[in-house]
């Protein structure tokens, strides 16, 4: 008799290069979890279908980088909101563009379409939520209330709510009949990156850079529960369809919870590293995640996992087979939706009116056709998905197979409680066995490759990390640059390469925090320079740069020389930090200087005006070098393309 074939219950799908540049945002396709779509530093949109290699189209429009995407519930339309704060909404069925919507001031953070009409919500890092409807070309309404980005936007399944959850430590509940809030959830103690309604329930939750998950009663509106010590910051969170419990993606791992009492039902491990969102098909959870331009998909097959307590831990109907379970239990806890009737479920669609209405009347709309494109990369695969238009059921199937599991290896398993090896992650095998799986870019393996221009400041791995870069220029003659090798050798050793670098850094910085208490900021700036260690410098100007008022004209001359050192780091945090700078100090300071420097001489003696004038020209000479460094730099395309040419505007005046 042969032997049963022991499958995983996690395993790597493909990895595919989703853009020219590092990608910025993606979302999964909720209805039927096999359609993915990605946006990039590259300004384009792509549509991928889950375990096939190829582009099934390519959408073009936007000008900046493409900071946040969201497929509606049929996954007909795709909203993508960009750097600039411009959102453009594409017809996937027509191919087209079918609104291009202006108003926010700063980066799209969130979106989300509405389950029952023709309504898009964003936030913003403006602050602002701007309900938009789409028939309209309009904003309906702008809901105000949070003081910093807001991260994350979903509607209620009766589509009656809106939950949004920002950078300043809170959730909020909007009432959009009422156009106002219904009551703001505090509690939370570091950044709310995502909130999700439970499918049937009034009950919301949500996951916090401050590592915890809280479940909120829409009914009392309070805490329910707290679950605590996630291994890291909470970015992905998914209710299952029957509401019996929580998926968390964590780092590396997938977490199953109940929030009534708060436990834990299971934790598989998944080297998924930051996983960026989930979806559920076939009883298998479909997790995606992204590092520079590559995209990679996991599956965990949830059959396996327990999603329920036993009798001894848990409630009785907890241990009930799911299939058995009725959509609320005995003694209801709280309410559930009212979903609204089969009419109103189906609302006109703007594709389903005549080609006249269809069609944008104005100029504008004309121009944003002629500029915004659906490039369709692979006609066979988009037929597939989004034709015929009439079918309700659309291709990938709602009914689609489940991913076959590969057989378990002899390494230690998915679910096994061991420590994610890197090289497990590298020799997932891939289902399908046409698909020729992409080869891993970021590795930890000593293969010969250039190094990138930028390293990443958001990053699963080393990317030719080396640790001497972060120790303080010591004039030894002995002392060699350690390569990653050596530095990776030291740090299994024993991590004394590491305990180096950290005690150096701890030291330097207690050093400046001790000149910083005395309230001097000059002085404080003036230590952090000369201790030469720039990541001292950067640390500092992270500090300094949220609060303008510090600023004043002799610290810009302190500021200037360091300023082009970030700008020409590898490091993209080291060249974020000194854009910011920069920016603050052109913006307050540069019309100052310009005038000083026009201004005729004055008569007689004015020390404070000489030192004054003095400054100004220093600050000029080192602008002027900074400028052919920024212009040469503007060029670049993506997040520091758009960066500099900002600069870049702003130093016009000095030419």
């Amino acid at each position: 008799m042969a032997t049963p074939v022991v499958t995983k219950t996690a395993w790597k799908l493909q990895e595919i290069v989703a853009h020219a540049s590092n990608v910025s945002s993606l979302v999964l396709g909720k209805g039927s979890g096999r359609l993915l779509a990605t946006g990039g530093d590259d300004c384009r949109v792509n549509l991928w279908s889950i375990n096939k290699p190829n582009c099934i189209m390519s959408l073009t429009g936007h000008t900046s980088p493409v900071e946040s995407v969201r497929l509606n519930t049929p996954e007909e339309l795709i909203v993508a909101g960009s750097q600039s704060g411009s959102i453009r909404v594409w017809d996937l069925e027509a191919a087209k563009i079918l609104r291009t919507l202006m108003g926010h001031k700063a980066n799209i953070c969130s979106l989300d379409f509405h389950p029952y009409g023709e309504f898009v919500a964003s936030g913003s890092q403006d602050t602002n939520i701007k309900l938009w409807d789409i028939r309209r070309k309009g904003c309906v309404f702008r809901y105000r209330g949070h003081n910093q980005a807001v991260r994350c936007l979903r509607f209620s399944p009766d589509g009656k709510w809106l939950a949004s959850a920002a950078d300043d430590h809170t959730v909020k509940l909007w009432d959009l009949t009422a156009g106002k809030m219904m009551s703001e959830f505090p509690g939370h103690t570091g950044p709310v990156n995502v909130v999700e309604f439970h499918p049937n329930e009034y009950l919301l939750a949500s996951g916090s850079s401050d590592r915890t998950i809280r479940f909120w009663d829409l009914e009392k509106f309070q805490v329910v529960s707290c679950i605590e010590g996630e291994p890291g910051p909470v970015r992905s969170i998914l209710f299952n369809p029957d509401g019996c419990c929580l998926y968390s993606g964590c780092q590396d791992s997938l977490r199953v919870y109940g929030w009534e009492p708060e436990r834990c039902f299971d934790v598989v491990l998944v080297n998924w590293g930051k996983v960026a969102d989930l979806a559920i098909c076939n009883n298998q959870l479909i997790g995606v995640a992204f590092s520079q331009s590559n995209v990679s998909s996991y599956v965990v097959d949830l059959t396996r996992v327990t999603r329920t307590g036993t009798v001894a831990q848990d409630p009785v109907q907890d241990s009930l087979p799911l299939a058995q379970q009725p959509p609320l239990p005995t003694a209801p806890l709280r309410r559930i939706y009212e979903r609204p009737s089969t009419t109103c479920s189906k609302p006109q669609r703007v594709k389903h009116n005549s080609e006249s209405e269809r069609r944008s009347p104005s100029s504008e709309d004309d121009r944003d056709e002629r500029e915004s494109r659906a490039e369709i990369q692979n006609a066979e695969d988009y037929n597939e998905i989004f034709q015929p238009k009439n079918s309700i059921s659309r291709t990938p199937p709602r009914r689609s197979e489940p991913f076959p599991a590969p057989p378990e290896d002899d390494m230690a398993t998915a679910k096994e409680a061991a420590k994610p090896s890197p090289a497990i992650d590298t020799q997932f095998p891939v289902p399908n066995p046409e698909v020729v799986p992409w080869p891993q870019v970021v590795t930890s393996t000593p293969v010969p490759k250039a190094e990138p221009a930028i390293i990443p400041a958001t990053r699963n791995e080393p990317i030719g990390l080396k640790a001497s870069d972060f120790l303080p220029a010591v004039k030894i003659p002995q002392q060699t640059e350690l390569v990653d090798d050596d530095a990776m050798s030291q740090i299994r050793k024993g991590h004394d390469t590491m305990c180096v670098v950290l005690t150096s850094r701890h030291k330097n910085l207690d050093t400046v925090r001790a000149v910083w208490t005395t309230g001097d900021i000059k002085t404080s700036v003036d230590s952090a320079v000369a201790i030469n260690d720039l990541s001292v410098v950067v640390d500092l100007l992270n500090i300094v740069n949220q609060k303008a008022s510090l600023w004043k004209l002799d610290l810009c001359t302190t500021v200037l020389p360091q300023i082009e050192k970030l700008l020409q780091s590898k490091y993209e945090s080291y060249v974020q930090t000194g854009c910011t700078s920069l920016k603050l100090i052109l913006q307050r300071f540069l019309p100052l200087i310009t005038d000083i420097l026009a201004a005729p001489p004055s008569v007689g003696v004015d020390i404070s005006r000489e030192e004054r004038l003095h400054k100004c020209r220093l600050c000029y000479k080192q602008l002027k070098s900074i400028s052919g460094l920024v212009k040469s730099k503007s060029g670049l395309s993506g997040r520091h393309g758009s960066a500099f040419r900002e600069l870049h505007l702003l130093m016009a005046s000095l030419d």
